[in-house]
């Protein structure tokens, strides 16, 4: 799994330059915003984990049913 360093040197961001996006995004959200639309963003990730997860399930399920059938 990628780490929040690795994201940040394969796109060759510095410290100067995270400083300015946050700076950039705190003038066009507003300090009010930006918990509401990490909410939104959190909210959106949870969902899409919890469909891989349902993805994987269905995937592995046809294979526990073979084992089974190859057990008895």
């Amino acid at each position: 799994m990628m780490t929040l360093n690795g994201i940040l040197a394969f796109m060759n961001l510095g410290t100067g330059e995270i400083i300015l996006i946050v700076a950039v995004i705190l003038l066009l959200f507003g300090g009010k915003k930006i918990p509401e639309l990490m909410r939104g963003l959190g909210k959106g990730v949870k969902s899409f984990k919890q469909g891989m997860n349902e993805m994987e399930d269905e995937l592995k399920k046809p294979l526990e049913e073979l084992d089974k059938e190859k057990k008895d």
